[in-house]
């Protein structure tokens, strides 16, 4: 693979030179000030940001590569990893990417010449990878990340211990519909996980966002569920260091990061589902406190949290984002018996067909207080901004989550074809079957790499909300195929509850629908990339 390099540089070229001819004929025929315009154009909008995603995820796949490379640890693993991908994905952009299954983007959409398809691999190739893939167990796409060994330190820690306490009962967990045990919370909580990137002066360890991909990546693997039970604490601790006072820091950090509280985000509402800024839960001014009117649904982990991040309006009068306000509201803990027996607080359950282990709730608010001095920074109307504020981490922490997800499947899958026989042979000798798991690796490889990228940005300060989504919106798609693909060389085993696998597809579909679905987040990054600038 001499010319590998070449290879990767052609593709890269070709990928950016299309994602600017089709970012050029979008910004022709759509103003981001002509909303009207941007829904009429939604497939070449959402099409764009597909074409970017690709062009950026070449681009930290041939970086990893080369690195691997400068520091001698580039093996044939990687080098068949990266062609595979290159090759694929440069495919797709001339022949189309699959927005979802029914819905591709070409270049004929745009009206732009179609890049080349500068590389190409062969059957051969693939075969030999896979047999690597076999040797390591599906291991191989985690043995060289490209990451510090500090981090592959934090990944053995938490990859034992969910072998150890995750993996073996994560699918009972999810049969009968339970919690996940809180002594798993109260030991996640010793092991760290909550206070990950909060600052060591608040009682956190300070590792960044990076760190916490390594982390929700190696939980989400044993379980979705564990891997998200610290994405509210996440999402408190950012909305309270980048909007909370000095006092509300120095009150609320120390307890999320050690785990004596439990956070839960309280955001969306019925009929609202994406358009936050419409909400109207109201919360009146009532002397030193404010009285929360009005209903919550898709609340995670809502029954046992101690606090909610509440987004309320506390201007009646208005009906856009600037009357929206946030609440750091404290509740008692609640049980299967009685979820919310906090006074003003009622609500139930929402079945769901996977991401069982937390329980989604709905809410209904009747005359709760707040106590006054818990509105987030001390200033009404702050609120829809402090939640923006907060959407980079909690899209580069979905992104990780989807590449556990899509590696526990890559995991599962491998393992079936290994043992299950058809026709006197291990199904795995098959190529469709074979296949299908090196795109897995290949793919998530890839995510892997750019939610790194986007992860290292938040680290370093810089503005990075379109790396976050897309990283988000690639990892959740591939951890949805290869949940899919799982199941298909499981076969009919894959459809019986029995089987992990099964659960894996179904926790796999919600990572295109929350923290913004797949449709809103290619409409995000769609709007930034017409920006005049995107540097």
């Amino acid at each position: 693979m001499s010319d590998l390099f070449s290879d990767l540089d052609a593709v890269v070229t070709d990928a950016s030179a299309y994602a600017d001819r089709a970012r050029q004929a979008v910004k022709a025929r759509v103003s981001i000030k002509d909303r009207a315009a941007l829904d009429r154009e939604q497939h070449i909008v959402h099409g764009l940001a597909w074409v970017a995603t690709y062009a950026e995820t070449l681009r930290e796949v041939r970086d990893w590569a080369r690195a691997l490379k400068e520091a001698g640890k580039l093996g044939e693993v990687e080098q068949l990893l990266a062609k595979l991908l290159a090759a694929e994905y440069a495919a797709q952009l001339a022949g189309g990417v699959p927005m979802t299954q029914v819905e591709t983007i070409r270049p004929a959409d745009f009206g732009v010449e179609a890049p080349r398809v500068a590389l190409a691999i062969s059957q051969e190739e693939k075969t030999r990878l896979a047999a690597l893939l076999r040797e390591g167990r599906g291991r191989a796409t985690l043995e060289n990340t490209g990451l510090d060994d500090d981090f592959e330190l934090i990944r053995d820690q938490f990859r034992k211990f969910a072998d150890a306490e995750v993996v073996p009962f994560a699918h009972g967990w999810h049969l009968k519909d339970q919690l996940i045990p809180i002594e798993i919370v109260e030991h996640m909580g010793e092991l760290g996980v909550f206070g990950l990137t909060i600052p060591e002066a608040f009682g956190g360890s300070g590792l960044g966002k990076t760190a916490m991909c390594v982390v929700s990546e190696e939980l989400s693997r044993g379980y979705i569920g564990v891997g998200s039970l610290g994405t509210r604490s996440e999402i408190a601790a950012e909305l309270i260091l980048t909007g909370g006072t000095d006092e509300q820091k120095a009150y609320w950090l120390p307890k999320i990061a050690n785990a004596e509280i439990l956070p839960t985000a309280v955001f969306t509402e019925p009929n609202t589902g994406s358009d936050l800024a419409s909400l109207r839960t109201r919360a009146a001014k009532d002397g030193d406190a404010y009285v929360v009117t009005g209903n919550k649904t898709w609340i995670t982990h809502a029954a046992r949290a101690d606090m909610m991040t509440l987004l309320v309006r506390t201007d009646a009068a208005s009906t856009d984002h600037r009357g929206l306000s946030m609440l750091l509201a404290p509740k008692a803990r609640g049980d299967g018996d009685e979820p919310f027996p906090t006074e003003g607080m009622s609500g139930g359950e929402i079945e769901v067909l996977g991401y069982r282990g937390m329980k989604e709730f709905e809410i209904g608010f009747d005359g709760f207080r707040v106590p006054a001095a818990n509105l987030l920074g001390g200033i009404e109307g702050q609120g829809f901004k402090q939640l923006m504020a907060t959407f980079e981490s909690a899209r580069i922490q979905t992104a990780a989550r989807a590449v556990g997800v899509a590696q526990c499947a890559l995991e599962l899958g491998l393992q079936y074809a290994l043992e299950r026989k058809q026709f006197g042979v291990e199904i795995f000798s098959f190529p469709r079957v074979a296949n299908k798991l090196v795109m897995m690796a290949a793919e998530i490889m890839a995510s892997r790499q750019i939610a790194y990228f986007a992860a290292r940005r938040k680290d370093s300060g810089k503005r990075c909300d379109l790396e976050a989504g897309m990283a988000k919106l690639l990892a959740a798609r591939v951890a949805w195929a290869a949940a899919d693909n799982a199941l298909q060389i499981h076969g009919g085993n894959g459809f019986a509850l029995e089987y992990p696998i099964s659960r894996v597809l179904c926790d796999a579909r919600i990572l295109n629908i929350f923290e913004g679905a797949g449709e809103i987040q290619a409409q995000v990054i769609g709007r930034r990339l017409l920006e005049e600038s995107v540097n």
